[in-house]
């Protein structure tokens, strides 16, 4: 049964992570190509993306390899000769134990090391592609848009990066609207920043206020476009960039760091510890649900229905808590609450299948004697 638990979560986790990761690729392609990145660029964000992906789709894998392992027993009798044979319920939830274990120690990997490292390091990346002078401007006979109100535009690029016929527009200033055309252009360097050096153009100066137009002819002009290309500075981390102990020991430093309530730091740190033991539970009430209704001819349509809805409860709980504890960080243990719960209601559903004549018994014993008469 562990085999069969590691195969089928294997399978549901590969096709979810490939249907999440397509969609998040279908995005960062629009942004990227778009924007004049290359394909490898592309591939290196999506790489440093899946990560985050394989964290969300772990549980639901695990869930659903727990409740089709289960179903595929049950539908071949081999649940009901188990149990002939003395297999108690608790004893039969021993093998996805010890698989929901294995998946929490997956997700703790990756909540606690990997997705971090890969988000900060999605984030240097980003940094560096916003300030890229080559991808924002250097795209021939296309009109860019590297900022609001302004507009680059340039008819041809030759080999030894000479832009050629250079058009570049500037309204950001509701006073002053600038217009630079050149028959020759070039991108430099400095410590400064990027510079655009013009060569042989004319820059024209339009009032909106007074409709007064000037113009002036350049032999060479140099005009700072530092402020059209997005630059890298110390902003502050996020939160969903820092490690788990920081954000646990040293809550007020990371407080002050990120300007955010501590009871938003304290949701942060202990999500990541309750996304582990997530999968746990998911698998445990995947099997619990469809053994308590027993073998069927009829199928488990209805006990794996009874697993979806007790999952989402517990997901349900989980959103309920985070208001609370975002106003009151000291009721931090309430984030811990959906995986009790779901622990309990695993024990219960065990308890049940262990017990199935219970109920019925405490009805018989209620019944009158007049009743059993005549009956």
């Amino acid at each position: 049964m562990l085999s069969q638990l590691f195969v089928l979560f294997s399978f549901f986790a590969l096709v979810l992570v490939a249907v999440y990761w397509v969609n998040r690729a279908v995005i960062l392609f629009d942004e990227l190509i778009a924007d004049g990145h290359s394909a490898t660029v592309f591939l290196e964000f999506t790489a440093l993306s899946l990560p985050k992906v394989i964290g969300m789709v772990l549980p639901m894998a695990a869930f659903a390899a727990a409740v089709y392992v289960t179903n595929r027993l049950s539908g071949d009798s081999e649940l009901t000769v188990m149990q002939a044979t003395g297999y108690s319920p608790w004893r039969l939830a021993r093998p996805v134990f010890i698989f929901g274990l294995f998946v929490a120690v997956m997700m703790n990997i990756l909540t606690h090391v990997l997705i971090p490292a890969s988000l900060e390091q999605l984030k240097e990346r980003e940094r560096e592609i916003a300030g890229s002078v080559s991808a924002k401007l250097l795209r021939e006979g296309v009109f860019l848009h590297p900022a609001d109100d302004v507009t680059f535009y340039i008819r041809d690029i030759s080999p030894e990066g000479e832009l050629r016929d250079v058009f570049m527009s500037d309204e950001r200033d509701p006073l002053r609207h600038i217009t630079y055309t050149a028959e020759r252009a070039y991108l430099l360097r400095d410590e400064a920043g990027p510079k655009l050096i013009m060569v042989d153009g004319m820059a024209q100066i339009l009032t909106p206020k007074t409709g007064q137009l000037s113009t002036t002819n350049f032999t060479q002009l140099s005009r700072d476009i530092s402020g059209l290309i997005a630059q890298g500075g110390g902003s502050p981390r996020k939160l969903r960039y820092i490690p788990t102990w920081e954000l646990l020991w040293s809550t007020d430093a990371i407080e002050d760091e990120v300007r955010e309530d501590k009871g938003e730091i304290l949701i942060e740190a202990h999500k990541r510890l309750t996304a582990p033991l997530l999968g746990l539970v998911a698998a445990l009430i995947g099997q619990a649900a469809l053994l308590v209704g027993g073998f069927s001819r009829f199928g488990v349509t209805k006990q794996v229905v009874l697993a979806v809805f007790l999952i989402v409860v517990v997901q349900l709980i989980e959103g309920a808590t985070t208001d609370p504890v975002r106003s009151s960080p000291e009721l931090w243990p309430l984030s811990y609450s959906h995986i009790m719960i779901g622990l309990l209601i695993w024990a219960a559903l065990l308890w049940r299948a262990g017990h199935p004549m219970a109920f019925v018994r405490r009805k018989q014993r209620g019944a009158t004697p007049e009743t059993e008469v005549t009956a």
